[in-house]
């Protein structure tokens, strides 16, 4: 069996949103800052990615999360997580993930760790009970009530915001947020996108809407991720970026819980203090839940026509 490669991995989900940690068998991305480790890993190894997250192996909902050495002499490890379409700044689901995972393995206990990754430290609380409460990067609004024109729809208002990835949270209109409408949430999520790119926001990859909570929460929300695939969880960075507009609102008070529910029904508990009031720049704190599902060994052979997963544009 010519170059068989082997790689290790352990799958978990959040909230219903799954996470495969590799944990052996990754490139060598060097040393140096993850922002520049990432980069490498688009330029050099993508297949990689594609291998890990994409069908057949995986799906367009998996997210991947590649462990290697942190950067941040603080950082007790580092990773790099990735979709199906390429690399995330972060990731709030997976961290609680990648958290739970390492618990199964052994490698860590309750308490703090800090973790290196390309948009810079986090810390990962890992309670006794199993929750993992996830200090994410400074998050902060951008503009807010951005009117856009967008094809089909009308008129929709919303909020760019920062969260560790880009979002533009939706205020109005409100769509039914039941799992019975996703595909309609998908169509609407992906033509607001488009337009909101178009009217010079182009870093904005994600789009989250809200309606009322359904299972005793402050609100409900569907995510739509950069390769088009929904959040089934209520997403980390989405949620540290709706905490953002809502201490710039002063809806919700530095300290005060919120909250947030995904798709599923399962929900996030998230909170902040102010990093800098005057620039409205917020450090929020998302805790949730993980479980895992799969030890597994993915198995790469040159014999394989798909053995790099099955990428927008394959043909054979």
């Amino acid at each position: 069996m010519a170059n068989l490669h082997r790689i290790q991995v352990v799958d978990s989900h959040t909230g219903g949103e799954p996470t495969r940690v590799v944990i052996s068998g990754g490139p060598d991305l060097g040393t140096g800052p993850l922002s520049e480790r990432v980069q490498r890993l688009s330029s050099q190894f993508d297949p990689f990615r594609s291998a890990v997250v994409n069908e057949p192996r995986g799906s367009d909902v998996l997210v991947g999360a590649l462990l290697v050495a942190p950067h941040a002499p603080d950082c007790d490890f580092g990773v790099i997580f990735f979709n199906n379409v390429g690399p995330l700044g972060m990731c709030g689901h997976g961290t609680i993930g990648l958290m739970i995972t390492l618990a199964h393995l052994g490698r860590v206990r309750p308490g703090t760790h800090r973790i290196d990754t390309p948009v810079g430290p986090v810390s990962a609380t890992l309670h006794p009970d199993g929750k993992v409460s996830v200090a994410n990067v400074a998050s902060y609004r951008q503009q807010a009530s951005v009117s856009v024109e967008v094809p089909g729809i009308g008129v929709v208002l919303g909020d760019v915001a920062w969260g560790g990835n880009w979002f533009f949270l939706v205020r109005s209109p409100v769509w039914e947020l039941s799992i019975q409408n996703v595909e309609t949430l998908t169509d609407v999520s992906w033509r607001i996108r488009q337009a909101v790119n178009a009217q010079g926001f182009p870093e904005v990859d994600h789009v989250e809407l809200f309606g009322p909570p359904g299972c005793g929460g402050h609100s409900r929300n569907f995510v739509l991720c950069p390769g088009k695939a929904y959040d089934r969880s209520p997403c980390g960075t989405g949620t540290s970026a709706k905490l953002a507009c809502l201490a710039a609102d002063e809806i919700l008070a530095p300290g005060q819980v919120w909250i947030q529910e995904g798709i599923l029904g399962s929900s996030f508990q998230g909170e902040y203090q102010w990093e800098d009031r005057a620039r409205g720049r917020v450090l929020p704190v998302v805790t949730g839940t993980a479980h895992v599902t799969a030890e597994a060994t993915l198995l790469l052979m040159d014999e394989d026509p798909f053995q790099w997963g099955i990428r927008p544009g394959d043909t054979r």
